[in-house]
């Protein structure tokens, strides 16, 4: 019999885990609380480093062929000037690949039409870890930012937290552009990028109190925030339909001070969520699974140490990107010394995007 792994949770990090372990021979089950993939979801950056990963996994042409290659970037002020552009030829002769945007239900497509060997029980929640532990000889926990394995495993300290920042978003169809824009204002920004089928994605963040929601009445206070600001911020923001906006509040993860304990393995936003102001909030999940899968292919990971050697291949480096994540979410919030700021976006801009 091969070795047995079970998967809590079945998004982004959970499906490439599974994918990763079962094409090195793993006989793996992914439990996921909810009944399936999610039909609503808008884009993603799927950067040179993740499609790497994907290419692993034997899916990353088709994300290419599917996603929006990226061809310019830019970041400018409410008023349409320009602070800062990105080089994203730059990261082409870099990494040999552009970031490619493709929403989330197309990218979990990929990933579901792929894990079709593994045993995928949807609508299947854990309770307690602890089942899964004695039971398989490895549990992946994939099961999110707010992460009961995390808890479970670490204690109630390392649960997320508010990161002071909320956001809204949404796609409108038949809009096609080729930008990757962001507007900075005062402590607020509002975004754009392009989405498969013609359609933008518009993205939005503002300093705001925890659960500060507003039903029926979010378009309003997008309304209210960005409503005087120019270029697209003003073409897309009469366009949005209140249904069509999607409302969240950010939460971090504390600095763990490991992603193992014992024979179970966190990943993705269970180990590491960020802020998603660099956009690698999933793009580091496959990452993560695909290193957890090659870490316990190595022919001592029986003793423990594939588990020690993902830890150490993967911590320092997502923890570093959360810092820089969080640096990034400080910047958009100030309300004061904003071109100072603004200096400090463009001085970052010029060693070119991280791979």
């Amino acid at each position: 019999m091969g070795r047995t792994a079970a998967i809590i949770g079945g998004g982004i990090g959970g499906l490439a885990a599974a994918i990763a372990l079962h094409r090195t021979g793993w006989q793996v089950t992914v439990h996921e609380r909810q009944t399936g993939t999610p039909p609503t979801g808008t884009a993603l950056g799927i950067w040179p480093v993740a499609l790497r990963a994907l290419d692993t996994l034997g899916i990353g042409d088709e994300v290419r062929e599917r996603g929006c290659p990226q061809k310019h970037g830019e970041f400018r002020r409410p008023d349409g000037s320009v602070i800062a552009r990105i080089d994203v030829d730059k990261l082409e002769r870099r990494t040999g690949d552009r970031v490619h945007l493709l929403s989330r239900p197309a990218l979990l497509a990929v990933l579901r039409a792929a894990a079709d060997g593994c045993d995928l029980r949807f609508g299947d929640p854990i309770g307690e870890v602890a089942a899964l532990r004695g039971t398989n000889d490895l549990v992946v926990a994939a099961d999110g930012v707010f992460s009961h394995t995390r808890e479970e495993l670490f204690g109630p300290r390392f649960r997320a937290r508010y990161a002071g920042t909320t956001a809204w978003r949404g796609t409108l169809d038949d809009r096609p552009i080729d930008t990757f824009a962001e507007y900075w204002g005062a402590g607020v920004k509002f975004g754009v990028t392009p989405q498969e089928g013609g359609r933008t994605n518009w993205f939005a963040s503002a300093a705001a109190p925890e659960g500060d929601f507003r039903p029926g009445a979010e378009r309003a206070a997008l309304q209210q925030r960005f409503g005087h600001w120019t270029g697209p911020v003003a073409d897309i923001l009469p366009k949005i339909s209140e249904e069509g906006i999607l409302r969240h509040d950010i939460y971090v993860t504390p600095k763990l001070p490991s992603y193992v304990a014992g024979n179970v393995a966190l990943i993705g936003d269970a180990a590491h969520a960020m802020n998603p102001d660099l956009g690698r909030g999933a793009c580091e999940a496959m990452i993560d699974a695909v290193a957890l899968a090659a870490a316990m292919n190595t022919t001592d990971a029986s003793k423990g140490h594939g588990l020690t050697a993902y830890d150490k291949n993967r911590r320092r480096t997502t923890q570093r990107l959360a810092r820089m994540a969080g640096a990034a979410s400080w910047m958009t919030r100030q309300r004061h010394a904003v071109p100072l700021r603004d200096g400090v976006l463009k001085v970052s801009m010029l060693t070119g995007p991280p791979d």
